[in-house]
């Protein structure tokens, strides 16, 4: 099951650029007036965003998902800290030995 720890390092890095876009990124965009690390941060957390659905797409099918599986990681990535709970509580589970 090499998809769902590909999907568990992506879901990882899309979490913790979700949490540095909205911590970091956007108070210096609209706070300190500076825009370029909200760019940096917002292009890598998009290619991320895209990596991690698409992951999830291939875990769906290699894994045989139900769609409940799938629905709550999907749901995972447009929540803080999401992915990191998603980790624990999904995809754990599809690890084998």
């Amino acid at each position: 099951m090499k998809s769902i720890k590909y999907l568990r390092v992506i879901g990882f890095l899309e979490g913790v650029s979700y949490l540095l876009l909205f911590g970091i990124g956007m108070p210096l965009k609209y706070m300190a007036e500076i825009g370029e690390p909200n760019r940096i941060i917002g292009s890598a957390h998009g290619f991320l965003f895209i990596a991690y659905v698409l992951l999830v797409l291939k875990v769906h099918y290699d894994t045989k998902w139900g769609f409940i599986n799938s629905f709550w990681a999907f749901i995972a990535s447009l929540v803080p800290f999401g992915t990191f709970v998603a980790d624990s509580k999904i995809f754990k589970k599809y690890l084998v030995a």
